[in-house]
């Protein structure tokens, strides 16, 4: 589905603040992938989804979907194939529009060809999709979403991104800036959604446990490399400490502590 050949990003080239993000990197995507991402602060997560995204074009190298190359192809053409939520619960709705407003847009992108209208009907498709979350959601779709919790919003953007139908969904630390109770919630519901609608996914996280507990396959990276691709039994015998002796044998050195290694 995704194909990365070669791909290395320099921000800043010829400057004194030259910096090399991604290091020549390849990896393919397949059709079904749940892939987890770890990695220290500066791994180059982020920007690998940039590159993927195309809100960043690379300095070499080439980016594929379905085996077309887009790689200058820019970010407002790839949305009609890729999902993407951010650790800022605000970014993926309107705050000072209505609940239902915010899935009719949603919607548009969703059901290509279909000219949608908010109706009886399609006030109901809306509360049978949001009784699942158990937010009360399906009850408030007159409501602002900017009257919503930061929990209820990322919720209503994982639904509303699930429903436009994206080949690739990327969760960029989706939980990280939420509760653990509705960290929680929202991670279940990822779970539920990607395996319900057989979506292919990416995910970055922090939480050493939660790539290991979700997903098919995991990434480690570090310093612009993918430094360790690990799937099936392999991937389902890891541990947190195995995780880490594994970076160690890789680098020869210590892996960034503090939440990267958190359990809970």
């Amino acid at each position: 589905m995704i194909t990365l050949e070669s791909i290395s990003k320099v921000f800043h080239p010829g400057t004194v603040n030259e910096n090399l993000a991604m290091d020549n990197v390849s990896l393919k995507v397949n059709p079904g992938d749940f892939i987890t991402i770890v990695g220290s602060n500066g791994a180059g997560k982020t920007t690998l989804f940039n590159l993927i995204s195309g809100s960043l074009f690379p300095s070499t190298g080439k980016v594929s979907i379905h085996d077309k190359d887009m790689t200058r192809i820019p970010e407002y053409r790839r949305a009609k194939f890729i999902g993407r939520i951010f650790q800022d619960p605000t970014l993926g709705t309107a705050a000072n529009m209505s609940l239902e407003d915010n899935m009719v847009i949603c919607s548009k992108k969703g059901f290509k060809g279909i000219k949608m209208s908010l109706n009886a009907s399609k006030r109901k498709f809306f509360q049978e999709e949001l009784k699942p979350l158990e937010m009360g959601l399906e009850n408030r779709l007159k409501d602002n979403v900017g009257l919503l919790s930061g929990g209820q919003r990322q919720a209503l953007t994982l639904l509303m991104t699930v429903l436009s139908r994206p080949d690739l969904l990327l969760l960029d630390e989706h939980t990280a800036a939420l509760d653990p109770r509705n960290a929680q919630i929202v991670l279940d519901l990822t779970q539920q959604f990607i395996t319900d609608y057989n979506l292919t996914a990416m995910m970055i996280t922090h939480n050493m446990k939660h790539a290991i507990d979700y997903g098919n396959r995991l990434l480690m990276m570090d310093k612009g490399h993918i430094i360790l691709d690990v799937s099936g039994e392999e991937k389902k015998r890891l541990t947190v400490d195995a995780l880490v002796k594994k970076f160690h044998e890789i680098k020869k050195e210590e892996y960034a502590t503090d939440e990267d290694l958190l359990v809970t």
